[in-house]
């Protein structure tokens, strides 16, 4: 008896199962639309709801390989957001662009469990600290509100951004220009997912969990917000193109709200087009110059997905012993 050691309780297959999941999701945006380009920056108040199920399998005490779809809309709005009074978003303020993106992901992770479980599921762990990481594919589509007073016929609605060319990827560019070359960005793209969270067994099938996680991505246009401004006149006849690439002199936000720019401490200049026509703009915005920068090409966007998840266990193969 002094020399044994017992039977090692390994991870077997009649241990392993699935399980399917639906979850609550709040979803946040930072990009070139949130209040300071602070990492992390957001507006909670453009917080907004998404939906989301998932499917699950269990192959090792601390591992998991989940695949899941989420449903949900991400919202930036410089009038709202900016601080006029602050010296850096002053200029986002006066910028005055704002979106909505509506997002639909498919995303694979693996997550790694802090607490380990050799048991079945019947016996699993009460609850465990995870992370996770993996890979998204995702369809967005950024959006913009024409304001009622813009004497436009799209006004009062929600126009889709990526077919307007905003910083004039369906323009003539000269070469000279800043955005010369540049080309419509793609509503696919692809993202790394990683995050923390924490699961709670409810009973015996049933679990509970709060994770918080990010979207790294791999496009700066989830705002359809880049680079810099374009020459007004590059846009043609295409007066709704021309409204949404420029809205610094707009009397209003998006969604209601007055603003005079003017009264507020910034110059506006008038100058000619290329399509000879005569445009008024706040000085460092909607005019072809190196410096008059609308976003920051240099850092992608990220988004943020906090979920809380009700998950069932399904198919297990593990059963009790029986005993009279």
């Amino acid at each position: 008896m002094r020399n044994f050691k017992g039977k090692k309780n390994y991870f077997t297959k009649d241990k392993k199962y699935n399980s399917i999941g639906i979850t609550l999701n709040a979803l946040n945006y930072f990009g070139d639309l949130s209040p300071n380009s602070n990492v992390g920056s957001t507006d909670i108040g453009f917080t907004r709801p998404g939906i989301g199920v998932d499917f699950s399998h269990r192959f090792g005490p601390r591992y998991t390989l989940r695949a899941s779809f989420l449903y949900g809309t991400i919202r930036g709005d410089d009038f709202e957001s900016a601080e006029k009074g602050d010296s850096e978003a002053k200029y986002r303020y006066a910028r005055n662009l704002s979106f909505r993106n509506r997002i639909k992901e498919l995303t694979v992770v693996a997550v790694f469990d802090l607490f380990k479980n050799e048991a079945s599921y019947i016996s699993r762990v009460q609850w465990t600290p995870y992370t996770y990481i993996g890979a998204t594919i995702f369809h967005h589509n950024p959006q913009a509100y024409v304001a009622d007073d813009s004497g436009l016929p799209e006004a009062g609605t929600w126009v889709d951004l990526q077919p307007l060319g905003t910083e004039g990827q369906n323009a003539d560019l000269e070469p000279t220009d800043a955005n010369a070359g540049i080309e419509p960005y793609k509503l696919v793209q692809f993202a790394i997912p990683f995050g923390i969270g924490v699961r709670y067994r409810l009973n015996q099938v049933f679990d509970l969990s709060f994770e918080m996680g990010i979207r790294y991505t791999f496009t700066d246009y989830l705002d359809d917000v880049s680079q810099n401004y374009v020459d007004l006149g590059v846009f043609g006849d295409d007066d709704l193109a021309r409204y949404l690439s420029d809205r610094s002199t707009n009397t209003s936000g998006a969604e209601g709200g007055s603003r005079n720019i003017e009264a507020e401490g910034f110059n506006t200049t008038t100058y000619q087009g290329r399509d000879g026509n005569n445009y008024t703009v706040v000085a460092g915005f909607g005019q072809e110059f190196r410096d008059n920068n609308r976003g920051n090409k240099d850092n992608n966007d990220v988004y943020f997905v906090t979920s809380i998840r009700v998950a069932y266990i399904i198919g297990a193969t593990f059963t009790r012993a029986k005993f009279r």
